[in-house]
């Protein structure tokens, strides 16, 4: 994937997943990692990709999506740094996961 990041910030979780599924229909993107603040009142959803397909798939969520994003930005070749802060929300979310899997039951 290319060096291009995208940013949707949206009121709720369900409109989140609604603009995240438009995003990845529209472009070949890919997730980097979600961020839930105000008990998911706001999602904000970080996709990477090449600067073309992360504008695409950016703009599409932004006009399609059931909420209006309360903020939007695409970063073309992000800083080091801001490449290492969405690395490390993206760590912690998969650090959660891992916690949070299922158990497994024998039977």
């Amino acid at each position: 994937m290319g060096k291009s990041l995208g940013f949707i910030e949206i009121s709720g979780v369900t409109a989140a997943i609604d603009a995240l599924d438009i995003m990845l229909k529209a472009a070949d993107v890919e997730l980097v990692t979600w961020e839930r603040k105000l008990g998911g009142r706001l999602v904000t959803l970080i996709v990477r990709g090449n600067v073309s397909a992360v504008t695409e798939a950016v703009e599409a969520a932004a006009s399609g999506a059931i909420k209006k994003p309360v903020a939007k930005a695409v970063i073309a070749n992000p800083h080091s740094e801001t490449e290492r802060l969405v690395a490390l929300s993206a760590s912690r979310l998969a650090k959660k996961n891992t916690g949070n899997a299922p158990m497994k039951h024998d039977t």
